[in-house]
């Protein structure tokens, strides 16, 4: 620097440029960096490919791929082309001398900065909205799609008699284009009138002329293009009233055409189109005229005409012409959403038939007997028994079962079907001993086998308990020999590697070894490309350079049935329960899955997640789609997914849905024929509870058929809460063998029951076929009932006043349990309706629910016993010998005649010592490790137990009990908290419940 004085300068210190050696190092780790970003954006890229390729859906990637590519190169080319034209085209028309005034010579500054950079700063505008525009156009890759592959439906609608396919597959496509231009007329009319006041073209504060000649003609264009779309829009818009959602007093979410629009806004949505159209042609003709003031005026008119005609207009029709006389008015509209919502929801050909809710026979012995022949009535209850089948059938800590067990028909051993309570043993990583990286994803690394239980008897070791009929750890029993190894599941969230020098935990009959995955599922980790792609997509170092990953390493992921759908299928909803079946010799997952759209003209929408919501779903189970807006589902796609190797198959199931058809020619050779099903495989295929649950939601209302009484509400219906779980909640559908009664024998079937709106007593009951073995599967039954009948809440809560009940549960308070009421399955029955409920107990050392009472109800009879057979023997009146138990039915063991109850203070205190003695017993049993003699001293515990809830109230009936006895069945009460009585548990299931 020069010396400005003031003393004197240092040395001058001159900066050179860097070595070549620097500047060399700088560009090699300049050019490794970017190599490196490259890197980890190609990573997600490259994983998700391998993925697809293993499992033999690559074309899905690749199609889905190159469509999100064409999108976004077409539709983000055009959106550059758009701006830049206009820019360019602006800048040419830029006047040779600007003003002279304050605001120009301002603005010079800005043009002689800008002048160097033009060609650069043109580019990086119209780059970046190009990417913009591309990306948020190759999101409509569905869209495109449908558009391109749609199949039409072989329906009209009833307004524009089109075919139902121009509002589903057109109509969206069309609206996407008509946005996609509207924002391209909009950002071109800004970078133009922009770049024009920037060159002079505009002006704002100068004198003379506000602008040019040039600069008039050009944004008169672009506005004539921007009313042409608007024309275009209103015009569309008349369609867009078939699909139009308003508010409307006859039901929630209404779809489609009212009075008013028919009447006001169509005729308005037209006139409308012609005065736009006419404001269009009058902003083009500025290039010839040069003046804004006929366009301008016209476009003034356009507003009003909107304002008036599409506004005020139809407010005065709604005001003066409907509301006087609305149910007339509306009737024939109506009718056309009753027709077109039945039939998009396949609801048209339900079943309604009057039932009169009251016996008709008073012969007690025929009831008894017909109620032998009218169900299966499953008293394992898969919603509540899973603890059990985790304490009896867990055998090690890092294993599990879901919250809720699913219900499946196996053949019994005289080849007859019945109704199977069933989960598979899934890993759970919180039960590992040590948690590590090695553990967590090398050593455990799958479950194991699969458990059954018969849903309509209980076991007798503990009495109560599931009745099991595959079991063990490796299993055994009814289920024969199968692949038992669980690689994919709904609990299996993490991945594991597999295949390689690192041995995984697996077993056999003579316990634990070591094994090796033999699969050829999952992704190869042999080369150091693959391994440093997932170290990278996973987060994870160590899959680079762990000596556990070497030849034969596979690494698995993906792995929950839901996911491995969804990924394969991403046009397909999911079903939010996936269930297992044991079919030749494999573990399959079933996933139903769903077509839909909410482009249905006429049918009412409903919201998936809202309507397949339920007493379970709140932790127990997942709904199909939280907000997924739809008016149009089926139950197109059974697909499932092969437990051990993960390997995923799509069928075809609805022959006749136009969008699976659809998307089979966007996606051709991913779905497979419905005549491919294997036989064993349709045996376990059922009607999905998700579907169910969707339309009985709409069978509420449209049950109705005619408009006056679907206007009037007077027959609604609601599903009513879930009487035996203390959650909010409505009452979840139950599969249940059983006959209705225009059917001769039992069926496979789903059921549920309504209530009239705002009332408690029984409104209907509703069954489908759930049998997809069955000619009849789908058919839906319903049952109006034309009586007053009680309702599942009115019976639960007679059951919580019961004496029977209340005494049962005064009797558990020594005992230190709680009563947990099981499904409260309803069964028609010679015109009444008869309720089953099993009823367990659990707490205290038994720390999972097991069957204790059967409770029954018909008619004004409720009764609460030891066993079914007791209970449907009581609620008819008739002794036990002289009807025939149900088929199979041992909810109680048989009586121990060599050992018989005994009762009074001398039983009790016997009951208590042996309790006390089975408890020692079993502690030191878990100390030793002992298994088999820590399940034999549960089993005596349990046994103590119930002889002293048994003779306990004998025991009350002395003068002056045992004081030993009182202060031992009187100790749990000192503990903080205290039950309430039976009679307080009417909307619980499980909780405060003693006396």
């Amino acid at each position: 620097m020069p010396d400005r004085g003031g003393g004197p300068t240092g040395p001058r210190i001159r900066v050179g440029r860097p070595s070549r050696r620097v500047r060399t190092l700088l560009m090699t780790l300049g050019v490794l960096a970017i190599l490196a970003m490259a890197f980890v954006m190609f990573a997600g890229f490259w994983t998700d490919w391998l993925w697809y390729r293993s499992v033999a859906y690559s074309s899905v990637f690749t199609t889905t791929l190159w469509t999100k590519i064409g999108l976004f190169l077409v539709f983000g080319v055009l959106m550059a082309l758009a701006v830049g034209v206009n820019i360019w085209l602006a800048h040419r028309l830029r006047p040779p001398l600007s003003a002279m005034s304050v605001e120009q010579q301002s603005l010079d500054r800005y043009r002689m900065s800008l002048a160097p950079f033009k060609k650069w700063v043109l580019l990086a505008i119209t780059a970046l909205i190009g990417l913009i525009s591309g990306a948020s156009a190759s999101g409509q890759w569905r869209t495109w799609l449908m558009y391109v592959n749609g199949v039409p439906f072989g329906q009209k609608d009833a307004q524009f008699h089109r075919d139902v396919a121009f509002y589903a597959f057109d109509l969206p496509w069309y609206r996407f284009l008509l946005g996609f231009g509207f924002a391209a007329a909009v950002l071109s009319l800004i970078a133009a009138a922009l770049t024009h006041y920037l060159y002079g073209g505009l002006r704002i504060t100068s004198p003379g002329a506000r602008a040019t000649g040039a600069a008039t003609g050009h944004l008169s264009v672009l506005l004539g293009l921007f009313v042409s779309l608007k024309a275009v829009a209103y015009w569309l818009d008349r369609y867009g009233l078939a699909v139009k959602t308003s508010d409307f007093k006859a039901t929630d979410n209404w779809t489609g055409l009212r009075y008013v629009d028919a009447n006001a806004y169509l005729p308005a949505k037209t006139i409308l189109f012609c005065i736009a159209v006419i404001c269009a042609l009058l902003f083009f003709a500025t290039l010839w005229r040069r003046t804004w003031q006929l366009p301008v005026i016209g476009f003034g008119l356009m507003v009003l005409s909107a304002i008036l005609i599409g506004g005020l207009y139809p407010a005065i029709v709604q005001k003066f012409q409907v509301q006087p006389n609305e149910q007339a008015k509306e009737a024939p509209f109506i009718q056309k959403n009753i027709k077109a919502t039945r039939d998009a929801y396949g609801i048209d050909d339900a079943k309604v038939d009057d039932y009169s809710g009251k016996t008709t026979t008073d012969d007690a012995t025929k009831l008894r007997a017909d109620a032998n022949a009218a169900a299966s009535y499953r008293v394992m209850d898969p919603n509540v028994v899973s603890p059990a089948f985790q304490q009896l059938q867990q055998k090690r800590n890092y294993y599990q079962f879901p919250k809720t067990l699913d219900v499946d028909r196996y053949k019994d051993a005289a080849g007859k079907d019945q109704d199977t309570v069933i989960g598979l043993r899934e890993l759970n990583l919180e039960g590992i001993p040590k948690r590590n990286w090695i553990n967590d994803h090398f050593t455990y690394t799958h479950g194991y086998g699969a458990i059954a239980a018969r849903g309509t008897t209980t076991g007798k070791n503990p009495p109560g308990s599931p009745d099991f009929t595959e079991s063990g750890l490796p299993t055994t029993g009814q289920l024969g020999k199968y692949e038992q190894q669980i690689y994919y599941g709904e609990k299996t969230e993490q991945y594991s590697i597999v295949g390689g020098p690192q041995k995984e935990l697996d077993y056999e009959e003579d316990g634990e070894k070591t094994t090796s995955y033999q699969g050829k599922s999952g992704v190869s980790l042999s080369n150091a490309f693959n391994r440093a792609a997932y170290a990278v997509s996973f987060s994870e170092p160590q899959i680079l350079y762990s000596g556990a990953i070497g030849e034969g390493s596979r690494i698995l992921y993906n792995r929950t049935p839901k996911e491995r759908v969804e990924a394969v299928a991403p046009w397909l909803t999911i079903d939010g329960d996936a269930y297992p079946a044991v079919v030749n010799g494999r573990i399959q997952w079933i996933v139903d899955a769903y077509t839909t759209t909410n482009g249905y003209p006429y049918a009412s929408r409903t919201t998936l997640g809202d309507t397949t919501a339920d007493s379970l779903t709140t932790n127990q189970r997942a709904v199909v789609a939280q907000q997924n807006q739809v008016n149009y589902i089926r139950n197109s796609v059974k697909a499932t997914v092969d437990a051990y190797d993960g390997k995923v198959t799509l069928y075809e199931w609805d022959t006749k849905d136009p969008i699976l058809k659809t998307w089979r020619k966007a996606f051709p050779g991913t779905v497979k024929s419905r005549s491919e099903i294997p036989s064993d495989l349709q045996a376990h295929l059922r009607y999905p509870q998700d579907l169910f649950k969707v339309q009985r939601e709409l069978l509420t209302r449209y049950h109705v058929k005619d408009p006056a009484q679907f206007y009037s509400g007077s027959d609604a219906w609601q599903v009513p809460d879930d009487p035996t779980n203390k959650e909010s909640g409505s009452v979840p559908p139950y599969y249940l063998s059983l006959k209705m009664p225009d059917q001769k024998a039992q069926k496979f079937s789903l059921t549920t029951t309504f209530t009239p709106k705002g009332r408690p007593d029984l409104g209907a009951f509703m069954a489908v076929d759930a049998d997809a073995a069955s000619d009849d599967y789908g058919t839906i039954r319903l049952l109006r009932v034309t009586s007053t009948v009680k309702g599942p809440g009115q019976v639960q809560s007679e059951l919580n006043g019961n004496d029977d009940v209340a005494e049962f549960v005064r009797n558990l308070k020594g005992t230190d349990s709680d009563i947990e009421y099981g499904n409260l399955l309803t069964v028609p029955l010679n015109g009444g309706f008869l309720y089953i409920e099993p009823v367990y107990t659990r707490g205290g050392t038994q720390n999972y629910p097991l069957l204790r009472k059967v409770a029954a109800s018909y008619g004004s009879t409720t009764v609460f016993e030891n066993n079914l057979g007791d209970a449907l023997n009581a609620v008819f009146g008739v002794e036990g010998s002289d009807t025939t138990e149900p088929p199979g039915d041992t909810t109680q063991p048989p009586p121990d005649t060599t050992n018989p109850p005994s009762t009074g203070d001398a039983a009790l205190k016997k009951a208590i010592a042996d309790a006390q003695k089975a408890y020692s017993e079993g502690e030191a049993a878990l100390k030793k490790q002992d298994w088999a003699a820590y399940g034999k001293a549960q089993a005596d515990l349990q046994d103590a137990l119930q002889r002293a809830a048994d003779a306990q109230p004998k025991a009350a009936d002395k003068p002056a009990p045992d004081k030993s006895a009182d202060k031992a069945a009187d100790k749990p009460a000192d503990k903080p908290a205290d039950k309430a009585s039976a009679g307080d548990k009417a909307d619980g299931k499980t909780g405060d419940q003693g006396s």
